[in-house]
């Protein structure tokens, strides 16, 4: 089946960005077809790029979200900026900008200042906290984010609260923001005309955190922390075998829970233990349970406990490390990792989530520092005369 070219192609995004946030929000644009043009500073570029050198020498944090897209630099606060950024908003449908709290403004990139020049705009802003209040102006790194949106306050053990293990509050932010522009794009089909958009991370990390809120609702206890166990299902966590591996699995009903004890444990009388007898009763009294399981586990190899969870449909997983996930069989027979370019040659990715049989994403290499300024630049009708001008004024 021949298939058809991915569902953006043909938009251009503008994007002044850094981090994670507003590059993950724009790599899924590309990926959808979107031409994205990231706007980088001079010499420098975005600062992900040197956060570490973990991939060939480059950035593990930009070779994640940054393929796909074009790179043009151009310092903002040169005076010829102005000019080039006003060619390439005419012809721009969404203008993506996570820069510190109101430099977009003071730069004349808001909203309110654009609209009127290029009405077809989408203006997204992905801020830390939003535009207004009290926490405006205050910065925003994604594990004070975290910290702000009670994520630490359900993550971690009693004793001590834990960060998610990855910038979770950027993630949040960069997918809602994506969401958001696919809603406005199909609202400007209708109406024919652009919208400002804004994300704050506190509040997509918020929304992520409904479960503790809800649980936690009219001022009742929140979920306590639990490590890798669920808050409020037991069992329903993490267990080591006697081969030193750990293994995750879940009971959800009481039908598994004698499963559980019959098929896995050998132990078809601790079902009826009344300490045990119903969900609510295991979660309070899972210290006595959790050694019990344990004193189970310890005896059998990690592969002899995943075959009885499997005997007894009761749902398990590995914990595996990033060796292991790289080398995942499932994610192996699925096809889903491919081969992209970089500036060092090729390196592994991840297919976008999503396969669809009606198109292929679209999955580009990762842009050196200023690749495909001059070639912009000669599309927006600049000549090779004014763009050595730019150069020798250090404007790009």
């Amino acid at each position: 089946m021949i298939k058809a070219t991915p569902p953006l192609d043909g938009l251009l995004v503008i994007a002044l960005e850094h981090a994670i946030a507003a590059p993950l929000c724009t790599r899924q644009l590309a990926e959808l077809g979107a031409r994205v043009i990231k706007i980088e500073r001079r010499e420098q570029g975005d600062f992900a790029r040197h956060y570490d050198n973990r991939v060939k020498g480059l950035c593990s944090h930009f070779v994640w979200t940054n393929r796909s897209k074009e790179s043009l630099t151009l310092d903002l606060k040169h005076p010829a900026a102005a000019g080039i950024l006003a060619r390439l908003l005419t012809r721009a449908d969404v203008l993506v900008q996570n820069l510190a709290p109101s430099a977009a403004a003071r730069m004349g990139l808001g909203y309110e200042a654009l609209a009127t020049d290029y009405p077809q705009l989408i203006v997204c802003n992905i801020t830390g906290y939003g535009e207004e209040g009290p926490y405006a102006s205050k910065k925003a790194y994604d594990l004070l984010v975290q910290a702000e949106a009670g994520f630490l306050s359900v993550t971690g053990s009693a004793e001590d609260p834990v960060k998610s293990g990855i910038s979770i509050a950027d993630i949040a932010a960069g997918t809602q923001a994506h969401t958001a522009i696919l809603a406005a794009l199909l609202q400007r089909q209708r109406t024919g005309s652009g919208c400002r958009i804004d994300i704050s991370m506190l509040e997509a990390m918020v929304e992520w955190m409904g479960f503790p809120l809800y649980y936690a609702y009219d001022r009742q206890q929140a979920p306590a922390r639990s490590g890798a166990d669920h808050a409020s299902i037991y069992p329903y966590g993490v267990f080591r075998s006697g081969d030193d591996k750990l293994l995750m699995l879940g009971i959800q009903n009481e039908r598994e829970w004698v499963a559980f004890c019959e098929l896995v444990l050998g132990n078809a009388a601790l079902a009826e233990d009344s300490r045990f007898v119903s969900n609510t009763l295991r979660s309070e009294n899972r210290k006595e349970l959790q050694e019990l399981i344990q004193q189970s586990f310890s005896a059998k190899t990690a592969a002899e406990i995943r075959a009885s969870l499997e005997a007894a449909a009761i749902a398990n997983a590995s914990a595996n490390d990033m060796a292991a996930v790289w080398d995942h069989p499932q994610l192996r027979a699925l096809r889903r990792f491919v081969e992209v370019e970089t500036p060092v040659g090729t390196v592994t990715a991840l297919q976008p989530p999503g396969h669809s049989s009606a198109y292929d994403p679209r999955l580009t290499a990762v842009p050196a520092l200023g690749e495909h300024t001059e070639a912009i630049l000669e599309d927006l009708g600049y000549s090779e005369a004014e763009i050595a001008e730019f150069r020798t004024a250090l404007a790009i």
